[in-house]
């Protein structure tokens, strides 16, 4: 796949989004979803990444258990980032899946959720 149009990658986000866990989507407050073509250069630096990795999305923001109780008042940003999800699908139903899965691993993030924790909620859902 070398392409797709924008529209129709943000309707597969919202898609994803939609799709979240319904007792992890009533909860998910002031968030931003973004979709970006590529991370930024300051993204890329913050995070360390090389020239050849490359980033499917990022969760920007304070964990809700490192808050304790206190609210934020600018959103939390979950960042999609298009071209290499493109890149690193075969086809759309690839591409579809890679959106889910990062859609639901950056807002799990969110919740302060490990790794193993993401993966055994999305082999139950």
């Amino acid at each position: 796949m070398k392409t797709i149009e924008s529209k129709y990658f943000e309707s597969i986000v919202s898609d994803a989004i939609d799709a979240i866990p319904p007792n992890y989507l009533k909860r998910l407050e002031n968030v931003a979803f973004i979709i970006e073509d590529e991370p930024s250069l300051e993204q890329r630096h913050k995070l360390k990444l090389r020239f050849n990795e490359s980033l499917f999305g990022l969760y920007e923001g304070a964990p809700l258990p490192t808050r304790f109780g206190q609210t934020k008042l600018l959103p939390d940003k979950i960042t999609i980032f298009k071209q290499p999800l493109i890149m690193f699908s075969h086809d759309i139903e690839d591409l579809k899946k890679k959106v889910h899965n990062t859609v639901w691993h950056e807002v799990a993030h969110y919740f302060g959720l490990d790794h193993g924790r993401i993966d055994e909620i999305e082999r139950k859902s």
